[in-house]
Order: C-alpha cells, then sequence, then structure tokens
C-alpha cells in the first residue's frame, strides 16, 4: 500500500479535552506516524502518514474527538509523505 500524508484542522472544544493524547492512541493503533500539536488559535493540528484507510479512519475520528471534545470542523489538506518514524504530541 502506497503511503499517504493528511494534514488536518480541527476546530472546536478541543484543547483542554485529551484531544491530543486520544489522537495520538488512535494514531497508534492505526499504525500511522506524525503528530497532533495545539494552535495558538484554539484549534489542533494533527499530521497523519500512513496507509490511505488508516489515515481516512484518523480523519473520521477527528471529526467526532474525543469524550469531552466538541468538534465544529476539520479542514484536510493532502500533502507529500516525508517518512516519518512515529507519532507524538507536541
Amino acid at each position: 500500500m502506497p503511503v499517504v500524508r493528511r494534514r488536518f484542522i480541527v476546530s472546536g472544544k478541543v484543547q483542554g479535552v485529551f484531544f491530543r493524547d486520544a489522537a495520538k492512541s488512535q494514531a497508534e493503533m492505526l499504525g500511522l506516524k506524525g503528530w497532533a500539536k495545539n494552535l495558538p488559535d484554539g484549534r489542533v493540528e494533527i499530521v497523519a502518514e500512513g496507509d490511505a484507510t488508516a489515515v481516512e479512519r484518523l480523519s473520521r475520528w477527528a471529526r467526532e474527538g474525543s469524550v469531552h471534545a466538541r468538534v465544529t470542523g476539520v479542514e484536510a489538506t493532502t500533502e507529500v509523505p516525508e517518512g516519518l518514524a512515529a507519532f507524538r504530541t507536541l
């Protein structure tokens, strides 16, 4: 399977609700590499590389979010994979 890379910008109540940690858990379970980080404007950025089906599953998860999150929107862009080694929170 070819590796794909997608960047998600997640809006809503996504900071202070363990969204990044939950995203990391989901990504690792799916075998994805990348990161999740808080943005200064209250959104969360997720970058994920891996199997296209797994990246799509993470995309669907991001639209729902963690238990205490309230996602109001997700912007997604496709990028060129960089060959990341792990998934981490920043």
